[in-house]
């Protein structure tokens, strides 16, 4: 069961985003809403993991920093959607994680793969707090900012109706 904490206005350089903060008893997560998205269908949404390499120091080793970017534009534009992120740092495995998977990935190995070659599960990401938030907003169906199909299957298995995807370039 996810509650919702707190809420705010959010200015960033892409406009004004409502910012509500959710827990569920082990995590915070945090919802960036524009718009009227209750009882909306085909609303953009982006689920956004946690990458303390590009968001916080700026690292150009991945695209997290790009996505949530092009995510936020592409949301401000239509003048109606979602961002949610969660706290599920290197694809849920933690930094950790990350740290003593690049050594792989720096040797051609796809990251999944180097998570798995450093001991790890190539995605330990969960969504179920992703799919409780949409719930909370009352959104209808979704159209997923993501470049795979893993997040939109996780999210349907929550009884989310994941109406189309688009990727983010």
């Amino acid at each position: 069961m996810i509650n919702r904490l707190a809420e705010r206005e959010l200015r960033t350089k892409f406009g004004t985003f409502k910012e509500i903060l959710y827990y569920d008893g082990q995590q915070e997560s945090i919802a960036l809403v524009v718009g009227d998205v209750a009882d909306q269908d085909d609303v953009l949404c982006r689920i956004h993991s946690h990458c303390i390499g590009a968001h916080v120091f700026n690292s150009i080793e991945c695209d997290c920093r790009e996505q949530m970017a092009a995510s936020q534009a592409l949301i401000e534009q239509a003048g109606k959607g979602i961002i949610i992120w969660l706290d599920q740092e290197g694809k849920g495995n933690g930094h950790l994680a990350l740290m003593q998977s690049i050594p792989f990935k720096n040797a051609g190995i796809p990251q999944a793969d180097a998570y798995v070659k450093a001991g790890y599960q190539a995605d330990a990401r969960s969504y179920r707090a992703a799919a409780d938030i949409l719930s909370d907003l009352g959104v209808r169906s979704i159209v997923l900012l993501a470049h795979g199909q893993g997040k939109a299957k996780d999210l349907q298995k929550g009884s989310i109706i994941v109406s189309g995807t688009k990727q983010l370039t």
